[in-house]
Parts: structure tokens; C-alpha cells; sequence
């Protein structure tokens, strides 16, 4: 038996999730993004935003058989066809300042194998290009978390037998979310303030560039005079603390998108648009990602990769110690949000407006796509670069050097 199959579990969830994480406000709207097979988790979490006083809760269901369906069936000139609704919903949403709380996590892992990667490269539905936009406008208190389901537990654990696999992936998502904790609030505010003061210390330093070295890579990352290191930790322009990722272990910025160079290799897999991308390596030359290989699904990133001038560029770097939870469960979890936070990470794509100062905001990469993918691991050395020359240690086998 799962922790998830526990009504009082998904309770806890549900709070954590709308109280804490998303910060929800008595007579807010709510979204809530979900998959068909996590109805379960959805619903507390619907149903706890009402008991906070939400005004009314929009969920909404994505369903990748369907996903599947438009890119078998489908005409190749109309899979990036996105209908304008969709965002324009989120940009209501973004006007309204609601709350926006997403449940992630592959509820039907492999589904889109055996599809041609160049045309699933094309449909990025669920994803869409307003997200950024209202991300950086700060007008909507928002969080992503993880959700079991039975599918996901078989491809973590596919050792165990169904039921061990689904036991083990909720106790596991209870660990990281620290919800095995007796005040789960508490112990994430004792580690933000690790977080943010780390962030505070690398921010201070001024770096001129980051290096990444190991693991077969071998890369640099320049920074923007004002980049600032931050956790993830938000808050609103109407000043509503939120945590976008729980859990989050990470500190990033927002990089010079004209000066990244070198070769990195991807030390975890990459779940992107229900595809699996192993083995991914990109080569980096002024700030483009110029070659992108994988032993499997390359053709889908670099669907993603082609989506506009900046999809190629990076829009983020982000830090991940030792200390996290995530990491020592040693464990792939084939979830962005999980194993992002286990791990150093890059992202291709659109930059947070707050990851640097407004004189470098004209500066920033601009994109309709984010594609986080996992560089990190104990034997990556990272260190910061001084624009008067130097190296300065900052990481060293996960722990922080500064």
C-alpha cells in the first residue's frame, strides 16, 4: 500500500501544496494542471483550495494518449499549431493574478515511443508560450509538485513488483517533499535559508563566468554583470511569497546568453513532451547550442532547440549541493521537476526576468520554450570565474565552497 492510497495523506499533500507552496488567498481564482491517472491527489488539492476560500478552481486534465493520437494521425504542418485559447486562458488567469498549482510527474511513461522524434519535437503541447511572460510579470502565485501514479512507480522501480514499485515511490515523494516530517513548513524554511544563503554569497562574488568540468564535461557559462543567484523562493508584485518547485533544492541565475561555450553531457535523462532523451550531449559555440546528440531521442530537443532564435541559447544555470534529499536517493525519477533538483542544471530557452538586474534586462534570452536538463553530479567541479582572471572553487563534491 502507497502513502497516496491514505485519504489523510493526500490531505497533508493537498495543504502543503495550497497553504504553503502555492500560497493561495481567500477569494482567488485557482488552476490546477493535472493528467488523467492523478485525479485522486487533484481533487484534495481542489478541494482544499476551496476550504482556504478559493473562488472557484479551473482543473485541467491533459491526456497523452491523446497527445499520442495527434502525432500519429495528424498532419506534419499542423503539429505545432498551438489553439489561441489556451493562452489566452493563462493570460486571464495572469490578469486575474490567480494562483496556478501543477502536478507533475509521467503518468504514461514510453507512450510516445515508436513515434518519428521530428514530429514529436513539433507538438510541445502541454507547454505553451505565454508561461514565460506571465512567469517573469510575477502575477500569479504558482507551484509545481510531484504526483504518483502507478505507471511512473513501475518505470522508477521496474526491480519491484507493481505494488512494492507504487509503495516505494510515494514514501519516496513523502521524503522529498518532506512531508515525513512532523512540521513539513518548518524544515522547508530551514533549508530555503540555506539556499538563499548560499545564493546570497555566489551573488556576491560577481562572477564573470561559471565552469562546469567532469563527468565529460567542459563548459562555461558566462554571467551578466548584475545576474543574481537566487532560490526558489518567489514572490508576487502584489507580495505573495510562493515556492514555484516543491521540492526545490536549487540556486540559479539568468547566464549571458551570447557567451556559453563548450561541451556538456547530461547525467541523468531528460523527459521532455512525454519523450525520454538518454545520453544527450550538446556543444555549445557563442552562446549557440550548434550540435545536440543523444544515444536516444536527439531529433525531439532539437525540435525544441529550432523553436525560435533563442530556444538554442541558454536561459538559465542553476546549483544543486549535496545536501538535498533528492540526490541521496540516488534514484532517476524520469521527472523534470525531481531530478533537476538532484542535480547542477542548464535550460535552453527563455531567461527569469528577476535572475538578473533591469540595467541586463534587454540582455536576456528571450524563448517560448524552457528545457531544463541535469549536468550535475559529486564528481562535477564547478567553479567561478573572476573577470580579472582566477578561479575561485564553488562546488567540490557537492558541497559548497564559498
Amino acid at each position: 500500500m502507497s502513502p497516496f492510497d491514505d485519504p489523510e495523506t493526500l490531505e497533508r499533500f493537498a495543504r502543503l501544496a495550497v497553504g504553503f507552496a502555492a500560497n493561495v488567498q481567500p477569494g482567488q481564482l485557482v488552476q490546477v494542471k493535472s493528467e488523467i491517472g492523478k485525479e485522486a491527489l487533484t481533487r484534495a488539492v481542489a478541494a482544499e483550495a476551496y476550504r482556504t476560500g478559493a473562488k472557484y478552481v479551473d482543473v485541467e486534465y491533459f491526456d497523452l494518449h491523446v497527445k499520442r493520437a495527434r502525432l500519429e494521425h495528424a498532419a506534419q504542418e499542423t503539429l505545432d499549431w498551438v489553439p489561441d485559447w489556451l493562452g489566452a486562458k493563462l493570460l486571464a488567469l495572469s490578469d486575474a493574478h490567480a494562483a496556478r498549482i501543477a502536478l507533475s510527474g509521467p503518468a504514461a511513461p514510453r507512450l510516445l515511443e515508436g513515434i518519428d522524434p521530428a514530429r514529436s519535437g513539433k507538438d510541445q503541447l502541454p507547454a505553451l508560450k505565454e508561461t514565460g511572460p506571465v512567469v517573469n510579470a510575477r502575477t500569479t502565485n504558482w507551484t509545481i509538485l510531484p504526483c504518483p501514479t502507478r505507471p511512473w512507480a513501475e518505470e522508477v522501480h521496474p526491480g519491484l513488483e507493481p505494488d512494492a514499485a507504487w509503495a516505494r515511490l510515494g514514501e519516496q515523494l513523502l521524503h522529498v517533499c518532506r512531508l515525513d516530517e512532523d512540521d513539513p513548513v518548518a524544515a522547508w524554511r530551514e533549508r530555503a535559508a540555506v539556499l538563499v544563503g548560499a545564493a546570497a554569497r555566489l551573488t556576491e562574488r560577481r562572477f564573470e563566468a561559471v565552469r562546469f568540468r567532469g563527468e565529460g564535461t567542459d563548459l562555461r557559462v558566462g554571467l551578466l554583470p548584475t545576474s543574481t543567484w537566487l532560490a526558489a523562493q518567489f514572490t508576487t508584485i502584489d507580495g505573495l511569497a510562493h515556492m514555484p518547485n516543491l521540492p526545490s533544492e536549487e540556486i540559479f541565475c539568468s547566464p549571458d546568453p551570447e557567451r556559453v561555450d563548450g561541451v556538456v553531457r547530461a547525467t541523468k535523462p531528460l523527459v521532455l513532451g512525454g519523450s525520454v532523451i538518454r545520453g544527450l550531449e550538446v556543444e555549445f559555440s557563442g552562446g549557440v547550442a550548434v550540435r545536440i546528440d543523444a544515444e536516444e531521442g536527439a531529433d525531439v530537443l532539437r525540435g525544441y532547440a529550432a523553436k525560435d532564435a533563442g530556444a538554442a541559447r541558454l536561459g538559465e544555470v542553476a546549483l544543486v549541493d549535496g545536501d538535498g534529499r533528492i540526490g541521496r536517493l540516488d534514484t532517476v525519477f524520469y521527472d523534470t521537476l525531481l531530478d533537476e533538483n538532484a542535480a547542477s542544471h542548464i535550460a535552453l530557452g527563455n531567461a527569469y526576468s528577476f535572475g538578473a538586474g533591469k540595467a541586463d534586462q534587454d540582455r536576456l534570452n528571450r524563448s517560448a520554450i524552457h528545457v531544463d536538463f541535469m549536468i550535475g553530479s559529486d564528481a562535477m567541479e564547478v567553479d567561478g570565474l573572476a573577470a580579472a582572471g582566477g578561479e575561485t572553487s564553488v562546488l567540490r563534491g557537492g558541497a559548497w565552497q564559498l
